[in-house]
């Protein structure tokens, strides 16, 4: 499990240091502010919706490593599913967060967000990770 938690880390660390999904986008649908006024992370996720299929996503903001890795995540994770899809997946990492999930068939469907499951062990760094999850939760129950 050690080289397992390393190899989260280094996700982690490579997403908050050099997110490509970190950018403005063209033709966006939708757009949702989230805001952390524990720490002062803020972010602005944007999505294009093509029909019922998350077709792109991107965010710019400010934040903590954690806030944004899991952001950045977040949007590699969530492209390309339908909005059914990602609102499962959604609440499945919430619930890993909060540690109400064990089950790893049902984990797997996180794919690399899965690497912020230890997050549940720093109490202090919960809403960070969550940050972006609850924004995007948020915009796909506007909508």
């Amino acid at each position: 499990m050690e080289d397992l938690t390393e190899v989260y880390n280094e996700l982690i660390m490579e997403h908050s240091m050099n997110s490509y999904n970190k950018k403005k986008l063209d033709n966006a649908n939708f757009s949702e502010i989230g805001h952390n006024p524990n720490c002062g992370d803020e972010i602005t996720l944007e999505m294009k919706v093509n029909g019922d299929i998350i077709e792109d996503m991107a965010f710019s903001g400010h934040g903590c490593a954690i806030s944004q890795a899991s952001t950045s995540v977040m949007i590699d994770t969530l492209k390309g599913k339908t909005i059914d899809e990602a609102k499962e997946i959604i609440q499945i990492f919430i619930r890993m967060i909060k540690r109400e999930v064990k089950d790893e068939d049902e984990l797997e469907k996180l794919e690399d967000s899965i690497a912020f499951r230890n997050v549940s062990n720093m109490p202090a760094r919960v809403k960070c990770a969550l940050l972006a999850w609850h924004t995007i939760e948020d915009m796909l129950n506007k909508n």
